[in-house]
This record gives structure tokens, C-alpha cells and sequence, in this order.
């Protein structure tokens, strides 16, 4: 059984596609509307998580990219919760 993962996503407009990405996780996927690019990163994700598990790797990755194991009522894996933020700017 697939552990339950919680993760979360940004979606975004580049040119004629919405564009969702995971940022813990570094992946991204897209799609013509934004209910269709929500769709497709799960996909994405699932199949990532997949690999990782096969691969032996899925809880290092998970807690290196930020998330933490929550064991009540049973095992599920949240990202971390920022306690700010906000955008910024350097130069000039």
C-alpha cells in the first residue's frame, strides 16, 4: 500500500498552458486548463514516489525535501508548514 503523502502545488500560467509544480519535490507537470494541470502533477508526483519506493530511496527524500512522518491515526507524510512568506527583491 502507497503511503499517503501530502504535498503541495502552484499553479501558474506559462504562455497557453497552466503549469502545476510540487516545489518539495521539484516536479512539475502541465496541462491547457488548471483543474487538468492539478490532474497531471499528481500523476507526476505518484509516479515519483512510485520510483523512489522501488528504489529504496522514497523515505530519505521525503524527509530531505522537508517533509515529516505523522503516525496518528496511521503513517501520512506532510511537508513543512513555512512560518512566513513573502517576496523579495535584490538588485537593482
Amino acid at each position: 500500500m502507497m503511503k499517503k503523502i501530502i504535498f503541495n502545488s502552484e499553479i501558474f500560467k506559462e504562455g497557453d498552458v497552466y503549469v502545476a509544480l510540487c516545489p518539495e519535490l521539484n516536479v512539475s507537470s502541465f496541462d491547457d486548463t488548471i483543474e487538468g494541470a492539478k490532474a497531471s502533477l499528481k500523476e507526476a508526483v505518484e509516479a515519483f514516489i512510485e520510483e523512489c519506493d522501488t528504489m529504496g530511496t522514497l523515505d530519505e527524500i521525503l524527509e530531505e525535501a522537508g517533509f515529516h512522518k505523522e503516525l496518528e491515526p496511521y503513517e501520512v507524510w506532510v511537508p513543512r508548514e513555512p512560518l512566513s512568506e513573502e517576496k523579495m527583491a535584490i538588485g537593482g
